[in-house]
């Protein structure tokens, strides 16, 4: 599914209208779906409060407020204008409410979350706030910084430029492109601003997919995670090898090969040197099988693995152990994923050559610019596009939105995640997700953004036990999270 500039998704409306669709049957879809997603991300209704300005995007929160009402949802209204200066179809949604907006900033009251939705300005609007608008904008900025509150953004944080992402726009925890993402949600200034970003499909509108940025979620990318066969067995279930950690660094290993287990990896192997501390062994998970080696790199692809995850954890290994790996990464075609300290050595080496087709690449922005310090100062898109062009192997650039690239093939935008996630370890979960993918059959480039996205989604589904995920918590959730996937459930 392609990102889209505000005049393209102008296009896609009035082809709609063209087919007979009615802007007001557009508009009841965008609210009802829009009320759908807020309740899938909320596990208890509570207070929700419109903030509506002159336009359509007022009537999409309009419509929410209704259908949350119809949830056990305590709503109100904030008007950035009267009545009188309000569309029509803004009005009549208006009319279908029967309450009036509130005079005074609301207070939360009574238990569960409490929910700002920004619907003051749409993707026509262009230009600072101003007036009524910015006083509204920063009545929600103080509920959310002194009170609780959570702002949900109505297609786009208002004051968010639909094409460049520039402007000093609402701040929103969670944003619902409606139909389709517009472009600036991509943009640095726009993953600042948009938090979680959750689609809002509609069937009516008719969507394009020739743009060299796609949203990756379940409604575009259908096939992946198929339900298992039922004559399933662990041998189908793949085999993932995995080298990881090192005396000091022990965590990664268990983090990486906990996440393998849970991603579903049939068969999971630990590759480590012989002097590993035994003691950090029981750590853990009694389903691995843990081999100390003298050789381990070696050992790991003789072995009979379906796929490879080298890396995490892995600074405090031998010289041996480093000088090893750049020798097999030479000749082996299987699948693999080179993350952390296994980039690290690449980039010491300088041995970018080695990389190629069978290989999935995670770094890190500082990762990323030691393999790539030429491409300083290009934005995330446009330093991935010109990495893969150069580079044979996938690319997944992790960040507060992970983007994911091959050469031939558009650049992925993953959604899911929050800034509670920024901790150590969930990029070895991440690899261990991946590995196992790999190990399943997916090809590179899916493997690499369903894993971003399970994980992502496996850290949303954390937040119902607070802001805070760690990687032990996105582990813990994985299982939900591919049940997310296939009911296309987020």
């Amino acid at each position: 599914m392609s990102f889209v500039t505000g005049a393209a998704m102008r296009s896609l409306e009035e082809a709609a209208f063209a087919r007979g669709v009615s802007a007001e049957a557009l508009m009841d879809l965008a609210g009802e779906g829009i009320a759908e997603r807020l309740i899938e991300q909320f596990s208890r209704p509570g207070s929700a409060i419109g903030y509506v300005g002159k336009g359509n995007n007022g009537g999409d929160a309009l419509v929410a407020l209704r259908h949350l009402r119809e949830a056990g949802w305590r709503i109100a209204i904030r008007a950035a204008f009267p009545e009188e200066e309000w569309g029509e179809l803004p009005r009549r949604k208006l009319r279908d409410l029967a309450i009036a907006p509130e005079i005074d900033v609301p207070r939360h009251k009574g238990s569960g979350p409490f929910l700002l939705l920004d619907g003051l300005l749409g993707i026509g609007a262009k230009g600072a706030l101003r007036g009524p608008v910015a006083a509204m904008a920063e009545e929600m900025a103080t509920l959310r910084q002194n009170h609780g509150a959570v702002v949900a953004a109505m297609d786009l944080p208002s004051g968010l430029d639909a094409d460049t992402g520039s402007g000093e726009a609402v701040i929103a925890d969670l944003t619902l492109p409606v139909g389709v993402a517009k472009m600036g949600i991509a943009s640095p200034n726009g993953v600042l601003r948009c938090g979680r970003v959750v689609l809002v499909p509609l069937k009516d509108l008719p969507l394009p997919d020739d743009s060299f940025l796609k949203f990756f979620c379940p409604e575009a990318f259908p096939g992946l995670l198929e339900p298992r066969a039922h004559g399933f067995h662990k041998g189908d279930a793949g085999r993932a090898g995995i080298l990881a950690g090192s005396p000091g660094m022990t965590g990664a290993a268990v983090i990486c090969t906990s996440a393998a287990l849970h991603a579903g990896a049939g068969l999971v192997t630990l590759h480590v040197e012989g002097d590993f501390p035994p003691h950090l062994l029981s750590a853990m998970p009694p389903e691995v099988m843990v081999r100390p080696s003298p050789d381990p790199v070696k050992e790991a692809f003789e072995a009979r693995h379906d796929a490879l995850v080298i890396g995490p954890g892995t600074g405090h290994a031998s010289q041996h152990y480093h000088a090893s790996l750049l020798e097999f990464l030479a000749s082996d075609e299987r699948p693999i994923i080179l993350d952390a300290d296994a980039l690290n050595q690449i980039a010491k080496a300088g041995r970018l050559d080695l990389l190629k087709s069978n290989h999935v690449i995670t770094p890190h922005p500082g990762e990323f610019a030691r393999l790539a310090p030429e491409l300083a100062g290009e934005s995330a898109v446009t330093a991935c596009g010109a990495f893969v062009q150069k580079h044979g192997c996938t690319l997944l650039l992790k960040g507060a939105r992970t983007l994911v690239a091959k050469s031939g093939q558009a650049i992925r935008f993953n959604p899911t995640g929050h800034a509670g996630m920024a901790s150590g370890g969930q990029g070895d979960a991440l690899s261990g997700v991946i590995g196992t993918l790999l190990a399943q059959g997916a090809e590179s480039t899916d493997a690499a953004s369903l894993g971003a996205w399970l994980c992502g989604r496996a850290g949303e589904r954390s937040l119902a036990n607070g802001p805070i995920a760690t990687a032990s918590d996105t582990i813990r959730h994985l299982g939900g999270a591919i049940d997310d996937w296939r009911q296309r459930r987020r």
